[in-house]
């Protein structure tokens, strides 16, 4: 896989790009122009990407909202026309499986009791996405971020998540789907 977009609703979009596919030597740069790439391609013109202060990306002079994620050679973008986003993409391996305890609540602990590392990195993946989703600081993932029980379908499937901080509970339908060895995880 070069690059593929996939049309989410009729108000967003993401991009997945392999950066592997690009020469460039420099890891920064070479995201930096995965995400360019991937913008052009999910906007059909080229944009000016900026950051607020607390690191989360904008689009300069546009009014919609993206969301970047990458792991190792995968890179991800999603941009939605109406309401803050987020995604995240995670290459599949045990490294999450030492911190569960610091991201995971106790209920969710025992969902993943003896189930596979795919199923603890859609956790994980959910909870970085609802963290880019809320854009603030001073989230706690066990306290603030709750995904329901579900059973992990290698095929992909929908999760339903909360955010529930004292300013601003909501809550958010989520898919994940396993992208060659990754895990890829967005609202719809």
């Amino acid at each position: 896989m070069k690059y593929q977009v996939i049309n989410i609703n009729e108000f967003s979009k993401l991009g997945l790009f392999d950066l592997r596919n690009l020469q460039i030597e420099s890891k920064r740069e070479k995201e930096a122009a995965g995400v360019r790439f991937l913008l052009t391609k999910l906007l059909d013109e080229e944009v000016e990407l900026a950051y607020y202060e607390t690191g989360k990306p904008y689009l300069k002079n546009r009014t919609e909202e993206i969301s970047i994620s990458h792991s190792h050679d995968m890179l991800a973008v999603v941009v939605d026309e109406q309401k803050p986003t987020g995604i995240d993409v995670e290459l599949i391996r045990d490294k999450v499986l030492k911190i569960t305890h610091k991201f995971l609540s106790d209920n969710e602990q025992k969902d993943i009791a003896g189930q596979s590392i795919e199923k603890v990195l859609v956790y994980w993946s959910a909870k970085e996405t609802l963290y880019k989703i809320y854009s603030k600081k001073s989230v706690d993932f066990r306290e603030h971020l709750f995904i329901a029980n579900f059973e992990y379908n290698e095929n992909g499937g929908e999760i339903i998540s909360n955010i529930m901080m004292s300013d601003f509970e909501k809550e958010i339908k989520l898919k994940y789907m396993k992208v060659d060895e990754y895990i890829l995880v967005y609202p719809i």
